[in-house]
């Protein structure tokens, strides 16, 4: 059974840097795609990146690309959201969520099967 723990929310100031990080267990062959999503309460969930576990492809959404980076660490079975330049509009719960096989364009949570529980983060001064 594929499981998906998050971890490293918390409370940050604006122009500040956070690190997520999702602990991936149980997937029975090493071809899968892991995407964070966030959601902010009042708003839908909202797509913010994605890796494939093979050539760790990447994809971002435009309200975060240069700000946010995504990567893999195979051996300790880890993806990490490196969050720099956070703005308020940041704050949400976000979730870490994986599928077998690689990532279909438009970071769209419907596409993925297993979900964390997600951790909080909080941007604000």
């Amino acid at each position: 059974e594929v499981q998906l723990v998050e971890s490293g929310g918390g409370l940050a100031q604006p122009g500040g840097s956070l690190k997520l990080a999702c602990d991936v267990s149980g997937f029975t062959y090493n071809d899968y795609a892991i995407g964070w999503f966030r959601q902010a309460p009042g708003k839908e969930r909202e797509g913010v990146s994605c890796i494939n576990s093979v050539d760790a492809k990447t994809d971002y959404s435009d309200s975060v690309k240069g700000r946010f980076t995504i990567s893999i660490d195979r051996a300790k079975n880890k993806v990490v959201l490196q969050m720099n330049s956070l703005k308020p509009e940041d704050t949400a719960v976000y979730y870490c969520a994986a599928k077998y096989g690689d990532f279909p364009d438009g970071l769209d949570g419907d596409d993925y099967d297993f979900w964390g529980l997600g951790t909080q983060v909080t941007v604000s001064s």
